[in-house]
């Protein structure tokens, strides 16, 4: 028998973006208007030394997701294929937690300023951890069952985040 915890996650600041009804799907590094992370005032000294950095782990709660999970999903540009939930990015999970590695440009007292992210303005901050080069770096990563997907320009436009059309 599974044994249940209940769990406490505590916001640690504040996304802004300038998106209030739509957010790209992936983030997109040379999106344009302005992306921070703004960190509530008694996390301040966490931030010490995360400027060194070029790159970050931003973990948020995917607050605005109001629908619930489903195990098998069809991203809507693989053509219709249906894969696990666990195989797929899909937003909408068990869990609403997000994640996304975005590019420090500078951290000014609070707030830490970035490359574009892909979520709604005003989402609760979770946690951020450093992009370290060698630990976070794959060089033998793969695409897995995208491999067998057609017209893999159309999703390379996707995984990099690049607006076009369906």
């Amino acid at each position: 028998m599974q044994e249940k915890f209940n769990y406490k996650l505590e916001q640690i600041g504040t996304i802004k973006t300038p998106y209030r009804d739509n957010a790209p799907y992936q983030p997109i590094d040379t999106d344009e208007g302005e992306f921070y992370i703004k960190i509530n005032h008694q996390y301040l000294d966490g931030l010490n030394e995360l400027k060194k950095f070029y790159y970050i782990y931003v973990i948020y709660y995917a607050h605005r997701i109001n629908r619930k999970a489903e195990m098998v999903v069809a991203p809507p540009w693989a053509g219709g294929k249906k894969v696990g939930l666990f195989a797929s990015r899909s937003p909408v999970r068990p869990n609403p937690i997000g994640l996304n590695v975005v590019r420090i440009k500078t951290i000014i007292k609070n707030r830490i300023y970035t490359s574009g992210l892909d979520v709604f303005d005003g989402t609760p901050l979770l946690d951020i951890k450093p992009y370290i080069k060698d630990l976070d770096d794959k060089s033998d990563a793969n695409y897995g069952w995208i491999e067998g997907v057609k017209n893999k320009e159309h999703l390379s436009l996707h995984i990099k985040g690049i607006p076009h059309d369906d």
